[in-house]
Formats: structure tokens, C-alpha cells, sequence
């Protein structure tokens, strides 16, 4: 059986990174990033599990097994 990833919006998302949604719009466009996401006509939705490999990646100065979220 398939589990279903909880979706986040953009509006979650950048308040999680601590950007605007205009610069996650801005990744998206230009690829900036390798932060994946789902687009279904003109909705935006991001898998939790990515946002949080996502922050993950970019930890320094020390390893975490646990994960931030």
C-alpha cells in the first residue's frame, strides 16, 4: 500500500525556509534549486518529505540523524 506524502503550499513552505513565495517561485522558473515540487494547473503544492531532505542538505557543522522537522 502507497502512503499518500502530506502536501504543503507555498505560503507553508517559504515560512518553513524562511523566504517569500516569490523566490520559491523564482527557484521553480529558473531550476535554481533541486527542491521538487507538484504543479496541477496553477496549483503549487511541495512533497514534506522533500522540503525536509531539502533543509537537511543544507545542514553544516555537524551530521543529524533525526532530521529537523
Amino acid at each position: 500500500m502507497t502512503t499518500i506524502p502530506r502536501l504543503l503550499t507555498p505560503e507553508i513552505v517559504s515560512e518553513l525556509l524562511g523566504v517569500t513565495t516569490h523566490t520559491l517561485a523564482v527557484w521553480r522558473c529558473e531550476g535554481r534549486y533541486n527542491l521538487p515540487y507538484i504543479k496541477t494547473g496553477r496549483l503549487v503544492r511541495y512533497r514534506e518529505n522533500d522540503i525536509i531532505a531539502f533543509i537537511n542538505d543544507r545542514l553544516k557543522g555537524g551530521s543529524s540523524t533525526t532530521g529537523v522537522l
